[in-house]
C-alpha cells in the first residue's frame, strides 16, 4: 500500500511510521518536514500536498493541537487553537483527500481518551476530540457516497508519553506502543467504517 503518514514523527507517529514501512510504500508528512511540508490548518497547504502526492491506498493524521489550560482561562482565541487545527484541520483533510484515495482506501483520524474521560485542564481537547468523533460516524450516514473508509482511533496515554503526562492521568495505566500500533493496523488493514477505536485503560 502506498500510505501517507502526516505526524509521523510524534512520539505515536514515529512508531506507527515504522511499523507501516515494514510492508508498504510510506510518505512522512509534517510542518518540520522539508521534503512533504504540510499545515494541516492551512487548507492550501493541504491541497498542495496532496497535489505532489497523487493518489493513496491510505492516510493515517496524527497531527493537530489543542490549549491546554483552566476553563477561566481559557479565551476564545485559545479554543480556536483545537478548533482550526486538530478539528477542522483533520475535517479538510477528509474533504481534500478523498478524491486522492484509491477504491476501498482508508483515511484514519486520531483523538483521545478526553473525549470520553476529560482531566482537568483539557476542556478544549476534550471538546474537539469529541467533535471529530461525531463528525466520523455522521460521515458514514451522509449522502455523499465515496467508497474510502473513514474512522478514528482514539488512544488513552501511551507508554511513550508517560512521564510527560502522568500528573494529569492520575490513576491511568499507560496504553503499550504495540497495542496503539495494532489499534491502527486494524483501521488501516480491516474494513471498518465510520467507527471510533478506543483503547483506553
Amino acid at each position: 500500500m502506498k500510505i501517507l503518514i502526516i505526524g509521523g514523527t510524534g512520539t505515536i507517529g514515529k512508531v506507527i511510521t515504522k511499523h507501516f514501512k515494514k510492508n508498504n510504500e510510506v510518505i512522512v508528512a509534517g510542518r518540520s518536514s522539508l521534503e512533504y511540508p504540510v499545515d494541516i490548518k492551512d487548507s492550501k497547504s493541504i491541497a498542495h500536498l496532496l497535489q505532489k502526492i497523487g493518489k493513496l491506498d491510505a492516510l493515517i493524521c496524527l497531527a493537530g493541537e489543542a490549549k491546554w489550560d483552566a476553563f477561566d482561562s481559557l479565551s476564545e482565541e485559545d479554543f480556536y487553537v483545537g478548533i482550526k487545527s486538530k478539528l477542522m484541520g483533520q475535517v479538510n483533510l477528509v474533504k481534500l483527500a478523498l478524491p486522492f484515495l484509491n477504491d476501498n482506501g482508508s483515511i484514519t483520524l486520531s483523538t483521545g481518551i478526553l473525549a470520553d474521560h476529560p482531566v482537568p485542564l483539557t476542556t478544549s481537547a476534550a471538546m474537539v476530540n469529541g467533535a471529530i468523533h461525531s463528525f466520523v460516524k455522521a460521515l458514514k450516514e451522509d449522502s455523499y457516497q465515496h467508497t474510502c473508509r473513514v474512522n478514528a482511533v482514539s488512544l488513552g496515554l501511551v507508554e511513550d508519553a508517560y512521564e510527560k503526562y502522568k500528573d494529569y492521568f492520575v490513576d491511568h495505566t499507560p496504553i503499550s506502543m504495540d497495542t496503539a500500533v495494532q489499534a491502527y493496523t486494524k483501521v488501516v488493514e480491516g474494513d471498518q467504517n465510520g467507527e471510533i477505536i478506543k483503547v483506553y485503560s
